[in-house]
């Protein structure tokens, strides 16, 4: 098989890290180019604003580096509906139009969220199974997915949809359920306090290690293409919000109350349960999940930085 040149936006994320480092390491490609506004360390980069830029400046871009596969982990968890739309949806609208213009055969792989699917039955989701976001974030999510499908069965272009859960890992921003309480147990030990305080916390939800969403990301790039555009990528199990806290907080050495006392997140109201079937990635990618939640909140604190008197 014939090196590939990969293309990827978002790569100063908290999941575009990961999937820079992972893809950058497999023996089947040729050079990670990193597209974004600032360069990126270690890797060949290209200037791009993906929120901003035309889809001409865009097909410009792809023709210059002639990528053979074109990820995109850039996004936006939070802001205003037209700030979210901005980053999640017509950012991709204008990466669909740049790759069918510009490179028909290369692979687009578009992270989505399980925030598309909004409340479940509680039984793993499959990816054929209804989306009804109940969010704006997962409004904009769903919209980038359903403008990849479209896209592909007009033969426009080769695209998947990885539909990522709940990721965790180190460096993860404050938005996400696991960056706040890392967050909050940081402070707490810098100020020696014996408590923090978190939102409820009685919900369960599909938690996936960063590292393992990388390697759905990489086995994305060069697997065959699947029946169905969307993949889930989850650990296939939901786990309650407050065990990831606790196994935080054990990894730290926090033993103080975890408090549930501030207001619900917005982000996907009246979801009390979720996980994914992820039998069809199974098929797709060759791909499962390999770390547990107690190693990803090991993981998680170890690349966290806290400062003690």
């Amino acid at each position: 098989m014939t090196a590939k040149r990969v293309l990827l936006f978002g790569a100063t994320g908290f999941l575009g890290r990961a999937a820079a480092t992972v893809i950058a390491s497999d023996p089947r490609v040729s050079a990670v180019v990193a597209a974004g506004r600032r360069p990126v360390a270690g890797f060949e980069s290209a200037r791009c604003d993906l929120v901003n830029d035309s889809p001409g400046a865009l097909a410009a871009l792809l023709a210059q580096v002639r990528p053979e596969a074109v990820v995109n982990c850039a996004g936006r968890l939070a802001g205003s509906d037209s700030e979210l739309v901005a980053a999640n949806t017509s950012a991709v609208a204008r990466l669909v139009d740049a790759v069918a213009d510009a490179a028909p055969s290369a692979r687009l792989v578009v992270l989505g969220s399980a925030a598309e699917y909004g409340v479940t039955a509680r039984r793993p989701v499959r990816e054929t199974d209804p989306a009804r976001p109940v969010s704006g974030y997962g409004v904009t999510r769903l919209a980038a997915t359903q403008l990849v499908q479209l896209a592909c069965a007009r033969g426009e272009l080769d695209g998947m949809v990885l539909r990522v859960f709940n990721p965790v890992g180190p460096g993860l921003p404050a938005e996400n359920l696991a960056g706040r309480a890392v967050r909050e147990i940081c402070d707490a030990l810098e100020r020696g306090e014996a408590r923090i305080r978190m939102g409820p916390l009685g919900s369960c939800r599909d938690f996936v290690d960063v590292r393992d969403v990388a390697s759905a990301i990489a086995a994305a790039v060069f697997a065959p293409r699947p029946s169905g555009v969307v993949c889930n990528v989850g650990s296939g199990s939901a786990a309650a919000a407050r065990v990831l806290v606790r196994l935080l907080a054990d990894a730290a050495g926090f033993t103080g109350t975890i408090e549930e006392s501030d207001p619900p997140s917005a982000r996907s109201p009246g979801v009390d349960w979720i996980a994914a079937d992820i039998s069809h990635t199974a098929a797709a990618l060759g791909w499962a999940p390999r770390h547990s939640l107690a190693e990803s909140a090991e993981h998680t604190w170890a690349g966290a930085t806290v400062t003690t008197a």
